[in-house]
């Protein structure tokens, strides 16, 4: 993929004094009351460098709370006069950002089920023609690393140059105890396409579930990322949308105080050390590199076995076998059986592209 955006460092428009970027704010907006007492909670906490909070809800069936509109900026209003935290608020059309930019609102950000719309996307970029405002935007909602880049170069094409990208996660296919799967090659992908560009995470999203956050804010961290989005409201339980997956304000100060933030380089104590590790994996990727040519080896047999008996490729009870098998051994190997069962479908495709080539092939 070939793109290249010019992003205004990150610090150039909110200053953290060298920490990770903290936005945080209850999930909707919904009473001036709700509002105030959050952000007071969160400011009281002192670890917050913008406050959020949704204003507009886009939910997957009508009928559910849809946010509280322009009333809920008022509300935010007072509470930056108050506060003095930024303010961030997501945006889905031209008229919602007129309104975040009548209110003053700081930061703007893009959800997933927006970014998957590259129409959508084209009339936010239009409707910022001229504005010099920070946007965030999320990755969609399905893994397309291409519409995630297509949304930053729609709103780079509009002059916005201070972007930053949030994570949060992708739809699941199959059930998973995350409620988006973090994919975390995905933003590690997207990072290595655009280093300049920032990257936040958002644990909430991605866990759904409050007993979550704790070890996916702490990958999100140990994978540098530059900040994260954090769902918070003073009362979790009562929440009006997504309650499973928000926690008081001084819930969410415990846990960031017991996070490790880590350093983003090493010094020359440590290279000869880095080095040494770097060549033992450099020689177990090789090891693997030659195990996947003997499977692979295996699977052309198996190709010319079923070829010549005319038999399917594809085997589903062999499929579904494979998957939970494989995450089976990967729990008692200490390993993650998400990332397991995610490697073998790749593993099993390739199997699959491979067998089909050698069926359609002649027989010697």
């Amino acid at each position: 993929m070939n793109a290249n955006l010019e992003v205004v460092p990150m610090q150039e428009w909110i200053q953290t004094d060298g920490k990770p970027l903290i936005i945080a704010g209850p999930c909707s907006a919904e009473t001036e009351d709700q509002v105030l007492e959050t952000a007071r909670r969160i400011k009281a906490e002192g670890y917050a460098h913008i406050m959020r909070a949704g204003v507009w809800k886009p939910r997957t069936r009508p009928g559910s709370f849809e946010g509280m509109g322009e009333p809920a900026l008022k509300w935010l209003v007072e509470a930056k006069k108050e506060t003095g935290l930024p303010l961030a608020i997501e945006v889905a059309t031209p008229e919602h950002i007129e309104l975040a930019l009548k209110y003053g609102v700081d930061v703007l950000w893009i959800g997933a089920r927006t970014t998957v719309n590259p129409f959508n996307v084209q009339d936010l970029a239009d409707a910022l023609k001229g504005v010099d405002i920070p946007v965030l935007v999320k990755n969609p909602v399905n893994p397309d690393l291409a519409l995630w880049v297509g949304a930053f170069e729609r709103l780079q094409g509009s002059g916005i140059k201070k972007l930053g990208a949030i994570h949060r996660g992708f739809s699941n296919a199959q059930e998973t105890k995350y409620r988006n799967s973090p994919m975390w090659a995905m933003a590690v992908e997207l990072k290595r396409l655009f280093p300049q560009m920032p990257i936040i995470g958002d644990p909430s999203h991605m866990a759904g579930k409050r007993a979550l956050l704790m070890e996916l804010s702490q990958r999100i961290l140990d994978l540098n990322y530059d900040g994260m989005i954090i769902e918070t409201h003073r009362d979790p339980d009562a929440a009006w949308s997504d309650a499973s997956q928000q926690v008081t304000p001084e819930k969410l100060g415990e846990m960031l105080r017991e996070l490790e933030v880590r350093k983003a380089n090493y010094g020359a104590d440590f290279s000869d050390e880095l080095a040494a590790l770097r060549e033992k994996i450099d020689n177990i990727d090789r090891e693997l590199l030659e195990v996947l040519t003997a499977r692979m080896a295996v699977v052309e047999k198996l190709g010319e076995y079923k070829r010549d008996n005319n038999v399917a490729v594809l085997q589903l009870d062999r499929w579904k076998q494979l998957h939970g098998d494989r995450a089976n051994q990967a729990k008692g190997l200490g390993l993650y059986p998400e990332f397991v069962e995610e490697l073998f479908k790749l593993v099993h495709l390739e199997s699959i592209r491979k067998q089909t080539e050698v069926m359609n092939s002649a027989t010697a």
